[in-house]
């Protein structure tokens, strides 16, 4: 069958990012596709020729119903793990706060008295630690890029002031983005998992323990992504290490980075199809009596809180990363899909106006034979 001509006029601004994967330029060769002018066109519309067959079409726009169905189904699975994700941090709060107030409630205790703590004394700062939380996968937009670029800039930022760095890199993508890049010390490289847990919180603790305690670092600070809603996330930098004794969680600019509200998701179905919904829920936490006494000394109780605090704050910011993720790769693979439905619809239209014109001049074939014959 010989390829026909035709021309598809496509608006100047279109919908699809001609980078893409999914994006109509990635389904056509650059032979067949060839760029064109008219002066007696409006300026807003540019117009491009395609040479190709029916049966060509015909198999791209199947190629584009498996993406789509590929895409959407990976669309509910990130939706679903979602939720998992954010249950785990939300399940895990009421511990972190009550830590917190327990904490609050011996350091008031110990206003009074010379303690030494190793995890609270802050020194003079000639060495920073940097723990950059990143995913394992890709296929979530520019999650990954966005961490990464923070920590580039902290780290010229930490050049700027004169001082030395060391990288703890958590996560395949930053393990893989660090190994690139020999310059930048990295002290260790650890995996993530599809569902953190104490363990691995427990390592990247021990490791930033031993660093600090052993006055190789003078500062931790954890880079990861904080979770906000489902389309948004923040790429955010705090202080890990020394432990505040009030237990509040700031950047390093001093701005509290706790989060009061949590969007929860779920999969509905609408018009039946699989649709995402969201709710808005605020965690409330008792408060802590300020009159309990403890039995032991305030002392033996901070120092056993406090390693304890530390793991079970590195395990939130490991669920918050991961959120963040699942949230990114939701909101990608739903651009994709949507793609994949506006590059169908243009191959179809492609596609019938292509066979209503072989039609036609068939049709018009066989009239001029019988005419020739009468």
């Amino acid at each position: 069958m010989s390829c026909s001509n035709l021309t598809m006029w496509v608006p100047s601004k279109p919908k699809l990012d001609s980078s893409s994967p999914l994006s109509f330029t990635s389904f056509i060769t650059p032979s067949s596709l060839i760029s064109t002018s008219n002066n007696n066109h409006t300026p807003s519309r540019s117009s491009s020729a395609i040479h190709c067959s029916l049966r060509e079409l015909r198999t791209r726009i199947d190629s584009v119903k498996n993406t789509q169905k590929i895409t959407e189904a990976m669309k509910l699975v990130a939706a679903a793990k979602v939720r998992r994700a954010q249950e785990a941090v939300v399940n895990a709060r009421p511990f972190s706060e009550t830590l917190v107030e327990v904490l609050y409630s011996i350091n008031e205790q110990l206003q009074t008295e010379d303690v030494d703590v190793p995890l609270t004394n802050v020194r003079p700062v000639k060495k920073v630690a940097l723990v950059v939380v990143t995913g394992d996968r890709g296929l979530c937009g520019g999650f990954n890029n966005f961490i990464l670029k923070k920590a580039e800039a902290r780290i010229k930022e930490l050049k700027t002031l004169g001082l030395d760095y060391v990288v703890i890199s958590v996560g395949k993508k930053g393990n893989s983005y660090f190994l690139r890049r020999p310059y930048i010390p990295v002290d260790k490289f650890l995996d993530g998992s599809n569902l953190p847990t104490a363990k691995e919180a427990q390592a990247i603790a021990d490791d930033v323990f031993s660093l600090f305690v052993s006055e190789e670092v003078d500062k931790v600070e954890l880079l990861y992504t904080k979770f906000v809603s489902l389309v948004k996330s923040d790429p955010v930098i705090h202080t890990l290490l020394p432990l505040s004794p009030k237990g509040e969680i700031c950047d390093v600019n001093g701005v509290c980075v706790d989060a009061a509200e949590d969007e929860f998701f779920r999969l509905t179905t609408k018009e039946g199809k699989l649709t995402v919904e969201r709710d808005v829920i605020r965690t409330e936490t008792v408060d802590f009596s300020p009159i309990l006494q403890f039995e032991q000394d305030p002392v033996q109780i901070l120092d056993a809180l406090l390693p304890l605090y530390l793991n079970s704050q590195i395990l939130r910011a490991l669920q918050e990363s991961l959120a963040s993720e699942l949230a990114a790769r939701m909101t990608a693979m739903g651009n994709a899909t949507d793609n994949a439905t506006e590059l169908k619809k243009n191959l179809s239209r492609v596609y019938n106006r292509q066979r209503q014109a072989k039609i036609t001049g068939e049709i018009l074939e066989i009239v001029a034979g019988a005419d020739a014959l009468a």
